[in-house]
């Protein structure tokens, strides 16, 4: 498969955020549903979590930078993050405006925490897919 750097970048950024942060999301759901509602009880397993996003995005990008050479992103990758950002920032978005009305209605912090990094999860996974599929079939 004949990718640019840009693309390679992105697959491996998805690998990361599902592998690490997909990865918490599921022991903190186990978690959650064994009543476990401190939320700093969540801290180490977070940076667990943030510490394997940063090594596989680390790892990939230098085995991808040995294997391929790394061209500057020209104006179709600019145009590409920038399409897949607009489409999928809205996730974001529901999640924040979400979180505001689950401290209004005076949820617990840890469920706030949560839902606010589920859909910064949701919208940057949704974003590295849609860039991947605008790279394959094209904008």
């Amino acid at each position: 498969m004949d990718t640019s750097f840009e693309e390679k970048s992105v697959w491996i950024q998805l690998v990361g955020l599902v592998v690490g942060l997909g990865g918490y999301l599921i022991v903190a759901g186990l978690m959650l549903s064994k009543g476990v509602g401190a939320l700093p009880t969540f801290v180490p397993v977070f940076a667990v979590a943030i510490i394997l996003v940063v090594a596989i995005n680390i790892a990939g990008h230098v085995v991808a930078a040995i294997v391929s050479r790394t061209d500057e992103a020209d104006e179709r990758d600019r145009l590409i993050g920038c399409r897949a950002d607009g489409r999928s920032s809205w996730i974001l978005g529901v999640g924040v405006i979400g979180a505001i009305m689950a401290l209004i209605l005076s949820v617990d912090g840890v469920w706030v925490a949560h839902l606010l990094l589920l859909s910064l999860f949701g919208s940057e996974v949704a974003k590295d897919v849609l860039q991947i599929v605008y790279y394959r079939r094209g904008i």
